[in-house]
């Protein structure tokens, strides 16, 4: 069999000229099962013109745009389409850049940090391996602390007070984030965290699902507050939360209550402020929903200590 066409198939030879591709890889190709070939009877390969060369264009492209041959060869058989796996490539190409960036970013923060804190920041951003790592062990560490919150309920909550790594992040960003994950990585914050959401201390809760459902709404109504500077003070938020902890317990509103429900919440505990300061600084505003709880905590704080003032 001589190069040429026969019953309009074309030899390997023909098609390389067709497609400007090397006989060696459309060999390859066709060893690969990215393209199908007949063969003669003295075992020669023998192609379908106008398919085999429209498919090498399109493997050719796709190749020149970094897709491997296991997703061309995907669209080849109809599994899925150009754009599904053009979009499986970018978002694959951002992953990669994400890293890069979060390592650049962190080669210059150990760059520039002062002498005598570069040990220590050397050490923080090398317990980090990237920003997306980070994210998740954050969203680990809050759906520990909000167990029986709904997915759809969760990932709002997420999005609001959960920063997302920048893409393409500074030096000072990069730390930020890397001394957040090593916050919750401390043993002791699981314990502080859930306390100071869930006031233990102060009754059973027999209601979480309705308890976290309540603290939104009065979160919703305190940041405003926060974002004005307004300071912790007694009123129809700090009622609305402490109703919210005595109906999830079965309880009522009551002095007592409030004495119980404010004892024992590790509220002052500095990881804690350190954590929703360093998340502020990432999302760009304060108004977040631990800086919501601590207001309420101070409202809480502030009212009993004119409660103990008027009584005496």
């Amino acid at each position: 069999m001589t190069e040429g066409t026969l019953g309009g198939l074309v030899t390997i030879g023909e098609l390389a000229r067709s497609t400007g591709l090397e006989v060696r890889t459309i060999r390859f190709y066709c060893d690969e099962g990215v393209l199908e070939a007949r063969r003669t009877s003295g075992g020669h390969r023998m192609f379908v013109a106008d398919t085999a060369v429209e498919q090498l264009m399109l493997v050719r492209r796709l190749r020149g745009l970094g897709l491997g041959l296991a997703a061309i060869v995907d669209v080849l058989r109809g599994e899925r389409s150009v754009g599904e796996v053009v979009a499986a490539e970018r978002a694959r190409a951002d992953r990669e850049f994400e890293a890069v960036a979060w390592r650049r970013a962190a080669l210059r923060a150990v760059e520039v940090a002062e002498p005598g804190e570069r040990d220590r920041r050397l050490a923080l951003l090398a317990s980090v391996a990237d920003g997306r790592t980070a994210h998740d062990a954050l969203v680990q560490f809050w759906r520990q602390i909000f167990a029986p919150m709904p997915d759809t309920d969760f990932d709002g909550y997420v999005a609001m007070n959960i920063p997302e790594p920048p893409a393409d992040p500074s030096a000072a960003q990069v730390v930020a984030y890397a001394e957040l994950s090593c916050l919750v990585a401390r043993p002791e914050m699981y314990s502080v965290v859930k306390q100071q959401f869930w006031r233990n201390q102060s009754g059973f809760v027999r209601d979480r699902k309705g308890l976290l459902a309540d603290l939104a709404e009065v979160s919703v109504e305190v940041l405003p507050l926060v974002e004005r500077g307004v300071p912790p003070c007694a009123g129809r938020e700090l009622d609305h939360f402490v109703e919210a902890h005595a109906a999830a317990r079965g309880e009522r509103d009551s002095p007592g209550f409030r004495e119980r429900l404010s004892a024992g919440a590790a509220d002052d505990d500095r990881h804690t402020h350190r954590y929703w300061a360093l998340t502020g600084e990432l999302v760009g505003t304060q108004a977040t929903a631990g800086t919501a709880l601590r207001w309420l905590s101070g409202a809480l704080t502030h009212s009993l200590g004119l409660e103990r003032i008027a009584v005496k």
